[in-house]
């Protein structure tokens, strides 16, 4: 017995050092490169940068910055406002889309692999080169202007649904961000495909007798769903949802990102660009501390 619990604990001992040599190259070229410009970062949100010919000197102003960003400046929490609430909307879109999607690639079928590869695109495609030849894609923009011209004259289902919904008063506000996931449904796709390979690396780990001895039982593939599939991947919901979360707030797209550069490169305001950036940079921290703790409790885990 006591031979088994040492050999489980060498086991334990070489998982844990396999798991700190494989971040290791992190751990290093953040102590390298990041640490430095993290702390300066911070002392110049409470600074105001002062530039000249080949000098920089900060000067200390307290909550200056902060003060400015949420009580004088009428875009930021206006910014701030919309960004975290369509950070909540597409996230919660990308999980549920890459999870059914994970179920349909995980079942057996003629050109799976194929098919899976295809989902695989999206991961390629938002790399900043393509996503930059994407943008600037001549051809497309303008076949994207021809068929937006001829969609003019025409009232197809979706927009007749949606003056109905309108009309009615019911659930608008709701409806309204619904068909806007839908009309945007190729960013949540391109968005995708690495919470789809996680999912379907989790659904490759369930037993198949585990729904066997469901079957038996008499179980539907609904109840299986429920009481097997989500159980056993809810850790890998955890893991998905961080990194939507922060995949999404670095999207080359976002209105605050952009704010910040502008006044960080045009009007080289330093101190009040870091405010911004820190203010946003905690906001988004407390939603994804939030967000953990709340998913956690729900978190099955198994040996």
């Amino acid at each position: 017995m006591k031979r088994q619990k040492n050999k489980l604990a060498g086991l334990q001992r070489r998982k844990a050092i396999s798991g700190y040599l494989f971040i290791m190259p992190f751990i290093i070229g953040f102590l390298a490169f990041m640490v430095k410009p993290f702390c300066q970062s911070l002392y110049m949100s409470f600074c105001d940068v002062q530039l000249g010919a080949m000098t920089f000197k900060p000067v200390w102003n307290g909550l200056f910055n902060y003060n400015y960003a949420f009580r004088v400046d009428p875009e930021y929490t206006r910014l701030l406002t919309e960004e975290l609430s369509r950070m909540a909307i597409y996230s919660v879109s990308i999980m549920v889309f890459s999870f059914f999607v994970a179920l349909i690639l995980n079942q057996k079928f003629h050109g799976r692999a194929l098919v899976r590869s295809i989902f695989f695109l999206p991961v390629i495609l938002a790399s900043g080169v393509m996503l930059k030849l994407d943008s600037e894609n001549s051809l497309m923009n303008a076949v994207a202007q021809t068929v937006e011209l001829n969609a003019q004259g025409t009232t197809g289902i979706t927009d007749a649904i949606q003056n109905i919904l309108r009309t009615s008063g019911v659930g608008v506000r709701a409806f309204e961000e619904l068909f806007e996931v839908i009309d945007n449904i190729y960013d949540v796709a391109i968005s995708s495909g690495i919470q789809i390979i996680i999912f379907l690396s989790g659904l490759q780990t369930i037993s198949p007798s585990m729904y066997e001895a469901a079957d038996i039982e008499g179980c539907t593939k609904w109840e299986s769903l429920w009481k097997i599939t989500f159980p056993m991947v809810s850790s890998l919901f955890l893991v998905n949802w961080i990194y939507t979360v922060i995949d999404f707030c670095m999207r080359s797209d976002n209105e605050i990102i952009e704010k910040i550069t502008n006044l960080m490169n045009i009007n080289l305001n330093y101190g009040y660009a870091s405010a911004m950036s820190w203010a946003y940079f905690l906001l988004v921290m407390l939603i994804v501390g939030a967000s953990t703790f709340i998913i956690s409790k729900g978190v099955y885990y198994y040996e």
